[in-house]
């Protein structure tokens, strides 16, 4: 019974992480990144645009653009430079988006789910004697490394890409990217080892109990801000985006080495990129903003500051300090908060790419090599004196 269980609840995971991160976020962030980018660049943007039925036109507020780029990419040719070399002209897409796909499956979106107890209000401390569930594909003792070891396979992707396409503008946009990053993951590892240092486990679902325990996120402890920030800065050009595209610079590369893909291929590429900054955000928000972690709710339910209790005159409810919740409620709750805060992460980083020019190739590698991984060292040394000083 428990291995039928652990099937049922693996697959049932890898589906809802499929469905949440190509079915939902991927299309939506599309989308979300075209009406941002027209707002701050002042002009129309895709809300406006639709399909015309019956004399009346749908626009969905711009919802079918990335359902018109999907059905573009399916029946569009599938072109390949006669001269390319097909195997690895082929393989180069699977070796992007796999990897990228392959990293959630150690991120977890909520804490364990007790299944009997799925419909019952549970003590908020002790054991539970139960069918334990963790809410993540699988719970790995590397933990992390995994996610490190897994997207690491990346780079081979855009360099293969660029090797095999027979194209000199595609050579150049794979080299680039695999010097940035093989680069960057080198200081992204470092900006991390502090997070390992203070939480002592590489475990991801650790980390963010331990953050939800101590009632404080990673972000609000000094060492780990710092972590944050050059975290931030490492993620966002390991993904290869604006100011960090210079592996696409269309003004110099014409496309990098995207120049000789079309159809699925090209959605490939375009989708493991967006795949990779919501992997990020969602890496972000388990180390340094508590993961599934939501002020004053526990397993019993939310316990609020103090003791009160308020009755509404009118309705005649009672409102008080503790408000308890049936298990189920809470590891939704848990699930929302999650993705919520992955949201506003990949926000943020919309933000960046629409505020900031592009870096030149030399500043970028300075900035890594020069800024990221001294400044990432410093802040293991100081974050190893603050743990062996308060223990």
């Amino acid at each position: 019974m428990d291995l039928q269980v652990a099937l049922v609840s693996g697959a049932l995971k890898i589906l809802f992480v499929l469905a949440v991160v190509v079915g939902a976020f991927a299309p939506v962030l599309v989308w979300a990144e075209r009406r941002q980018s027209a707002m701050i660049q002042d002009r129309v943007g895709p809300h406006r645009a639709g399909v015309t039925i019956f004399g009346r036109t749908i626009t969905l507020a711009g919802l079918l653009h990335p359902l018109a780029d999907a059905l573009k990419m399916i029946f569009k040719e599938d072109f390949v430079p006669p001269r390319a070399d097909k195997f690895l002209h082929a393989a180069a897409p699977i070796l992007t988006v796999v990897p990228a796909l392959a990293s959630f499956a150690v991120i977890p979106f909520a804490d364990v789910l007790y299944l009997e107890y799925a419909g019952d209000v549970i003590p908020r401390d002790g054991a539970i004697l139960a069918t334990a569930i963790p809410m993540q594909v699988a719970s790995l003792n590397v933990g992390i490394l995994f996610i490190f070891a897994v997207a690491g396979t990346g780079v081979i992707g855009a360099a293969i890409g660029g090797y095999a396409s027979d194209n000199k503008f595609s050579l150049l946009g794979g080299v680039r990217a695999a010097s940035q990053m093989v680069s960057y993951e080198v200081a992204l590892g470092l900006t991390l080892v502090p997070c390992f240092m203070v939480y002592s486990t590489l475990r991801l679902e650790q980390m963010a109990a331990w953050q939800a325990a101590q009632g404080v996120w990673g972000i609000f402890i000094p060492p780990l801000t710092f972590s944050a920030i050059l975290f931030l800065f490492a993620a966002i050009a390991e993904t290869k985006r604006i100011p960090f595209d210079v592996p696409e610079g269309e003004s110099e590369l014409v496309g990098g080495y995207l120049t000789e893909y079309s159809g699925m291929k090209f959605g490939m590429f375009f989708t493991g990129e967006f795949v990779e900054v919501v992997a990020l955000a969602a890496i972000g928000t388990v180390l340094f903003f508590g993961g599934w972690d939501v002020p004053f709710l526990y397993r019993s339910g939310f316990d609020l500051p103090g003791t009160w209790e308020v009755t509404v005159p009118v309705l005649g409810w009672t409102i008080r300090d503790t408000i308890p919740l049936v298990h189920g409620a809470i590891a939704a709750i848990h699930v929302g908060a999650t993705l919520v805060k992955i949201v506003l992460l990949i926000w943020f980083q919309l933000m960046i790419r629409w505020s900031l020019p592009r870096f030149r190739y030399d500043q970028i590698m300075a900035l890594c090599w020069k800024g990221l991984l001294p400044l990432s060292l410093v802040n293991i040394l100081i974050t190893g004196v603050l743990v062996l000083w308060w223990g």
